[in-house]
């Protein structure tokens, strides 16, 4: 049992879009990853997927509208629904999901990362 500072973890993360992970709990992985830019169009079948905003905004796309997260937000994706998160400048992110989960979901492509490292 250790305690996790996640300023110093994200401190250690160079990479937009890869994802470490830095606790587990019931199966679930906490990551911290930084954003920039837009990602891919995905969903997950299986998974929810929690985003907290540490630090920046992130607008949430979905095929029928947009979200605007700033820091301190956070939204929960529910399984099956088709997003695309877009950062206009860096963000830090907070990600909460099941152990397993693709960071691309339904999409495999450079992005995808199927092994995230513990930091």
């Amino acid at each position: 049992m250790d305690k996790v500072n996640l300023g110093e973890k994200l401190a250690l993360v160079t990479e937009h879009w890869h994802p470490r992970i830095v606790a587990e709990l019931n199966g679930q992985h906490v990551k911290v990853v930084k954003l920039a830019g837009p990602f891919v169009w995905h969903q997950h079948e299986r998974e929810d997927e929690l985003f907290l905003v540490l630090r920046g905004t992130l607008r949430m796309e979905f095929r029928d509208r947009s979200l605007e997260l700033d820091e301190g937000e956070l939204i929960v994706v529910p399984r099956g629904v088709e997003h695309r998160p877009v950062a206009e400048r860096e963000v830090e992110v907070l990600l909460f999901e099941p152990a397993g989960t693709l960071n691309t979901g339904n999409v495999r492509n450079e992005r995808t990362v199927e092994a995230p490292e513990r930091i």
